[in-house]
């Protein structure tokens, strides 16, 4: 049997995050261990209901099993799965399709997939897949997605240290869903600001991981409302929760790259209310 690791938290205001200390907010917003062996570990934000997990297949086949706070015979029977590979070589297999996914591949699955597991070619250089799930009014195609495949951005520059490409792995124009999107940005050397401008979208969570971050390296995460921000340290393969009424930006000790994931009221992917930097407080 899988071993499945399922954590609950609910939604919390800004008003309440004015008060925590730095523990409480780590507890709240910070996914620490999403990557564990032979685990597949889930989050659940209750901020659009949406999922943040991860899956790491070493020693055995993992299988995407439902959870009791689903209440549903099957994970996907009411829900959509989005999937980026951040180890080496793997296998997604759905309802009997085998989808080989290799380093930053995506893969959708709509709902109604009812057999999933995920495994990896060599135990040795282990897949390590990063899920996120939303809600899902209605089924579209599964569609596996090969980095660089989707809609490619260039943005920022070294002048104001945030040079970044954009891989729009899963959005609209790329893949169709019901409301779960999903890119990776990689910064350039000598970048270490994303997301500044700083934004917020109060029609959509989103949710940000790091990885590409070295064991000796971290990156500042800047969250909360622009006038009352707040920060949280992070490190490799962790992610931060962003509720709808936050900013989401960061600034590392080197470049690095993340893995941005949002759902909500609309997939309009520029449906940004922005904060230039002297406006943040």
């Amino acid at each position: 049997m899988t071993r499945t690791h399922f954590e609950n938290r609910y939604a919390i205001g800004p008003n309440e995050v004015k008060g925590f200390d730095t523990q409480q907010l780590r507890d709240a917003f910070l996914a620490a261990t999403l990557m564990q062996d032979d685990t597949i570990n889930w989050v659940y934000t209750h901020y659009e209901r949406f999922m943040v997990g991860g899956a790491v297949p070493v020693n055995e086949t993992l299988t995407l099993e439902t959870l009791d706070a689903l209440k549903a015979d099957t994970f996907l029977s009411r829900r959509e799965l989005g999937i980026i590979n951040v180890g080496g070589a793997g296998v997604v297999t759905a309802d009997g399709v085998e989808y080989p996914l290799n380093y930053k591949d995506s893969l959708y699955l709509g709902s109604g997939n009812k057999q999933v597991t995920f495994s990896s070619v060599e135990s040795t250089t282990p897949a390590r897949f990063y899920l996120n799930s939303a809600p899902a009014h209605q089924s579209f195609a599964n569609k596996r997605v090969p980095f660089g495949g989707g809609k490619q951005l260039q943005m920022g520059s070294l002048t104001t240290s945030n040079e970044r490409d954009i891989n729009q792995s899963m959005i609209n124009s790329v893949v169709e869903t019901c409301q779960l999107q999903m890119g990776i940005t990689c910064l350039k050397d000598g970048s270490v600001w994303n997301t500044m401008p700083a934004h917020q979208h109060d029609r959509r969570n989103e949710v940000y991981f790091y990885f590409e971050v070295p064991e000796s390296q971290a990156v500042c995460h800047f969250m909360g409302e622009p006038t009352e921000t707040r920060h949280i340290w992070v490190h490799n393969e962790q992610a931060v929760i962003s509720p709808p009424w936050s900013i989401h930006s960061g600034c590392g000790t080197q470049n690095y790259s993340f893995i941005w994931g949002m759902a909500g009221e609309n997939l309009d992917y520029s449906d940004m209310d922005f904060h230039d930097p002297n406006q943040l407080r």
